[in-house]
C-alpha cells in the first residue's frame, strides 16, 4: 500500500461482494471520519462505498515520505483522551506499531523557551520573574474580573478567565496568526473548544499533575504510529475493506441528487466517466459548504448565502530537509509571537524515534495562510529561505546544509469561528438536517475544530444511529450531537 521510495502513498480500489440484505451507505470523503465510519458500518451494519477525490486515504491525517522520513500534514498526535472504544480499536489494529511517546515540546513565552506542555519546575525556573509575578497577580485578581454587559467574544471570555498576562502574551497573538482575525472578532465557541484551561488556577493544576509521582501512565504522553500518523487511517481502511467496504479513490462528487427533502443518490466522476450511485443514506464528511453547493436542485438562496459566508482558514506546510540526523531534541516548537509568521514547527522523526536515515532530518513549519495572501504563491525555495530566517530570529539558526524544501497547501485547515459563524452555520446545519437520507459529521461536515479522535468518535456514533431499515434514528443522533459539544481540543 505504501511506496517507501516516493512522497505519496495510496492503494487501488478493492471490490468485495456486497450484502444485499443490509442498508446501502455512500460515504463522502476518506479522511479520518469517513474511514472510521466505513470501519464501523462494515461490521455487519451496512453495505459501504467510500468516495474520495484524492488518490490516497487519510485526508489531512495522511502521511507520506520525504527523503525516507515519514512526515505528516503538520503536527499530529493520537491522544489518550480518546473514547475508550476508539482507543481500543486503534490499539488492536496497530499492535506494536502504536508507540506511547513522551510529550517534549517548547513554547516561546516572554522571549524564553519553556517546556510545553507546561511543567511546574520549568515554569518556576525559566519564566521571567516579571511574567511569573504578573501570572500570580492575575490569579489573585481573577474573582474581581466581572462579565461585561456587552456580548461576549473570544477575547472577553479569556481575559476574564485567564487575565491579561496569558491572554496578551500567548492566546491573543496566537489566534491572530491562526485565524487572521483580532480576538474580539472571534466567537465564544472558539474559547470553549480551543482553551482547555479557563483560569490560571486550572493551568497550575494541570502543571502539578505533570509532576513525576503524581501523573498517570499516559499523562504528558501521546500515541503515535511507527510509520507516521497516517498509518492509523490506512490500517482502518484496510480493515474496512477486509470487512466488505469498497473504496473509490480519485472519485469526484459532481452532484448530490434530491427530490424535495429526500436525498436519492449522487453522481460521481472517475477515470471511467460519470456514474450514478444510489444509497439509502449519504454519509458526508466533506465540508458542509461544499455539500450544500453540490445539491441538485440547489437549496434556497439564504442557505447558499450562508455557505458563502462560512470561512475556513488555510495553511502552508513547509518541509525543510536538513543534512543532519537531528535538528533539536524536541518534537514541536510553538511560536505565539506575531514577529514570526509560523505557528508551530515539528521534527517528524522525534515523534516516532526513527533512527534511519541517519544523515538527514525534516523540519515541518505550519504557516497559517489563505489563498491569495502573499505567501500562498511563493515557490518552495523562497518559502524555505524565509523559514530559515524565522528560525534564526528566535535563536534556532540553521547552520547545516539545506538539502531541499517541499511544501503542501491545505485550503480547509481550520474552521473560522467569527462573530457571524453561529448564525450561518445554523442556517446550513438546519437545512441539511432536514434532508432524509443525508447525515453530515466530522471536522468538515460539522464545522468542528476537533482532534482526530473526536472525528473517530463522531463516525462511530453515526454508525450506531443507522437502523436496519436504512433510516437514521434522529433522536439518538441529536443526543450524540449534544455530546459532541463537549469536545475540547487537545494541543
Amino acid at each position: 500500500m505504501r511506496n517507501e521510495h516516493d512522497e505519496t502513498s495510496g492503494r487501488a480500489d478493492q471490490v468485495t461482494p456486497a450484502h444485499p440484505e443490509l442498508p446501502r451507505v455512500a460515504v463522502l470523503g476518506a479522511g479520518p471520519a469517513g474511514i472510521a465510519a466505513a470501519l464501523a458500518l462494515s461490521r455487519g451494519r451496512a453495505q459501504v462505498e467510500v468516495f474520495e477525490r484524492a488518490p490516497v486515504v487519510g485526508g489531512n491525517a495522511a502521511s507520506f515520505q520525504i527523503e525516507g522520513i515519514w512526515c505528516d500534514y503538520g503536527s499530529h498526535r493520537f491522544h489518550p483522551a480518546a473514547d475508550p472504544d476508539v482507543l481500543q480499536d486503534v490499539r488492536d489494529l496497530l499492535g506494536e506499531d502504536l508507540l506511547l511517546r513522551p510529550r517534549h515540546g517548547r513554547i516561546r513565552l516572554g522571549g524564553r523557551w519553556i517546556h510545553f506542555p507546561l511543567k511546574l519546575q520549568d515554569a518556576l525556573l525559566r519564566l521571567p520573574p516579571r511574567f511569573s509575578a504578573a501570572l500570580l497577580r492575575d490569579m489573585a485578581t481573577g474573582p474581581m474580573r466581572k462579565r461585561k454587559e456587552a456580548a461576549e467574544t473570544f477575547s472577553s471570555v479569556l481575559y476574564r478567565g485567564l487575565g491579561p498576562t496569558i491572554s496578551e502574551n500567548f492566546y491573543f497573538p496566537y489566534v491572530r496568526k491562526l485565524w487572521g482575525l483580532e480576538p474580539d472578532q472571534l466567537a465564544v465557541t472558539l474559547a470553549e473548544r480551543r482553551v482547555s484551561g479557563s483560569s490560571v488556577g486550572k493551568i497550575l493544576g494541570r502543571m502539578v499533575r505533570m509532576v513525576p509521582g503524581l501523573r498517570g501512565k499516559t499523562t504528558g504522553r501521546f500515541f503515535y504510529p511507527r510509520q507516521g500518523f497516517g498509518q492509523i487511517c490506512e490500517t482502518m481502511a484496510e480493515r474496512a475493506m477486509a470487512q466488505g467496504a469498497r473504496f473509490h479513490l480519485g472519485a469526484e462528487i459532481r452532484r448530490i441528487e434530491r427530490e424535495g427533502t429526500r436525498v436519492t443518490g449522487l453522481v460521481v466522476a472517475d477515470g471511467e466517466g460519470e456514474r450514478r450511485v444510489v444509497a439509502d443514506q449519504i454519509y458526508s464528511t466533506i465540508p458542509l459548504t461544499a455539500a450544500v453547493r453540490l445539491m441538485d436542485p440547489a437549496p434556497p438562496q439564504p442557505v447558499l448565502d450562508a455557505a458563502d459566508a462560512i470561512r475556513f482558514r488555510g495553511m502552508i506546510l513547509i518541509y525543510l530537509v536538513l543534512k543532519t540526523k537531528r535538528f533539536t531534541e524536541y518534537d514541536a516548537h510553538y511560536f505565539p509571537e506575531t514577529s514570526i509568521p509560523i505557528s508551530r514547527m515539528s521534527e517528524p522523526r522525534n515523534y516516532n524515534a526513527a533512527d534511519e536515515p541517519g544523515d538527514r532530518t525534516v523540519l515541518c513549519a505550519e504557516l497559517p495562510c489563505d489563498p491569495g495572501e502573499r505567501w500562498w504563491n511563493m515557490d518552495d525555495d523562497e518559502l524555505g529561505a524565509h523559514f530559515c530566517d524565522w528560525l534564526g530570529s528566535v535563536g534556532l539558526p540553521v547552520d547545516v546544509r539545506v538539502m531541499r524544501t517541499v511544501t503542501r497547501r491545505i485550503s480547509h485547515a481550520y474552521p473560522v469561528y467569527d462573530l457571524d459563524y453561529q448564525r450561518n452555520f445554523e442556517t446550513l446545519d438546519d437545512w441539511l438536517s432536514s434532508l432524509d437520507g443525508y447525515l453530515g459529521f466530522g471536522r468538515q461536515g460539522l464545522f468542528a475544530h476537533d482532534n482526530t479522535h473526536h472525528a473517530f468518535a463522531m463516525a462511530y456514533a453515526a454508525a450506531q444511529v443507522l437502523r436496519p431499515d436504512g433510516r437514521i434514528d434522529r433522536d439518538a443522533w441529536a443526543a450524540h450531537r449534544r455530546a459532541f459539544e463537549s469536545h475540547r481540543v487537545e494541543d
